[in-house]
C-alpha cells in the first residue's frame, strides 16, 4: 500500500510518498514497523534512476518496514528552487521528513534506519551521527567529500565561472555559489565515526561518479568505533545508479540480508 502526502519546509511543500507492509491498517494500534527513510541524491527524486527508489521501497515494505521516500526541494514534484539551497537545507528537509515519520501510527520511534545514495548517503552518514534517533545506516554508493565530489561531476571550469555569474546551468538546475559554500562546509567523512549504530555500506564497482574507494575509507572509519557494526559491499560491474536488473538485484538482496541478520542479532541479545 502506499499513499503520497506533501511535507511542509519553511513555506515549501515537499512530495513524500510511504509505503506500508501488506498488512498495515490505520486501525493496527498494537503493532510496531521499523520506518526506513531513503534520501536520494545529487539532483535525483524519490523514483530515483530506472525507479531504484521506488522499487527499493516496494521490496522492503514487503519485509515488513514502513517506507518514506521524499524529494528534496526543487526536486522531483517538490516546491523550490534547489540550486538556491545547500547541504545544511537537506539535513534539515531530512530532519522534518523523520519528524513526520516517527508520529505515524503503527511506527516504531526505536526502530529508525535511514537509507542514503550518492550525496543523500553524506547528508544521511552526517545525520546518523549527529542524531540518536538513528539505529541503523544503509549507504548506497555515499558522497565522502560533499564539495570536491560534486564540483568534479559539474566540472571546476564550471563552478570557476560563479566568480563572475550569480549561477550555472547544470542539466537544467540553476546552481548558486551558496549551494557550492555549503557542501565545503560538512565532512561525513571524518563525523561518521560519532554514529554508534550498525552500518552497512554498498558500492558499485564500475561507478563512473562516486568511486568505490569510499567504500573502504567510510568502513575504515566506522571499524574504529567502539559500538556498532559496520559491514562492506562491493556490488560487481555496478554503476553509480546500479542500473542493470543484476545490480538492482544484488544492491536489494544484500540490503535485505543485512537487516534481517541485524534484526536477528537484536532480538537475541533481548532473550539474554
Amino acid at each position: 500500500m502506499q499513499k503520497h502526502v506533501r511535507i511542509q519546509w519553511k513555506g515549501h511543500h515537499l512530495a513524500a510518498t510511504i509505503h506500508y507492509p501488506a498488512e498495515w491498517t490505520d486501525q493496527e494500534k498494537n503493532a510496531r514497523y521499523p520506518l526506513v527513510v531513503i534520501c536520494h541524491g545529487f539532483i535525483g527524486s524519490r523514483v530515483g534512476v530506472n525507479r531504484l527508489f521506488y522499487k527499493a521501497a516496494q521490496e522492503l515494505a514487503e519485509d515488513r518496514y514502513v517506507v518514506i521516500r521524499f524529494d528534496y526541494a526543487g526536486c522531483g514534484e517538490s516546491d523550490g528552487d534547489y540550486g538556491q539551497t545547500g547541504l545544511d537545507d537537506f539535513i534539515d528537509q531530512t530532519n522534518h521528513v523523520i519528524d513526520f515519520g516517527l508520529q505515524l501510527n503503527g511506527v516504531d520511534a526505536d526502530q529508525l534506519v535511514l537509507l542514503g545514495h550518492s550525496l543523500g548517503g553524506a547528508v544521511a552518514s552526517w545525520i546518523a551521527a549527529n542524531d540518536s534517533r538513528v539505529k541503523k545506516l544503509i549507504l548506497w554508493a555515499p558522497v565522502g567529500q560533499p564539495y570536491k565530489d560534486i564540483v568534479a561531476i559539474v566540472g571546476e571550469k564550471e563552478v570557476e565561472k560563479l566568480k563572475q555569474k550569480a549561477f550555472i546551468d547544470y542539466m537544467g538546475y540553476q546552481l548558486t555559489s551558496r549551494f557550492f559554500r555549503s557542501l565545503s562546509l560538512y565532512h561525513p567523512l571524518k563525523e561518521a565515526s560519532r554514529f554508534q549504530g550498525d552500518v552497512i555500506i554498498l558500492h558499485g564497482t564500475n561507478d563512473e561518479d562516486i568511486s568505490a574507494e569510499y567504500c573502504l575509507r567510510y568502513d575504515s572509519v566506522f571499524q574504529t568505533r567502539e559500538k556498532g557494526t559496520c559491514e562492506k559491499r562491493l556490488i560487481a560491474e555496478a554503476n553509480h545508479t546500479f542500473s542493470s536488473c543484476v545490480g538492482q538485484r544484488d544492491l536489494f538482496s544484500e540490503t535485505k540480508r543485512w537487516l534481517a541478520a541485524v534484526l536477528k542479532r537484536e532480538t537475541r541479545k533481548k532473550v539474554v
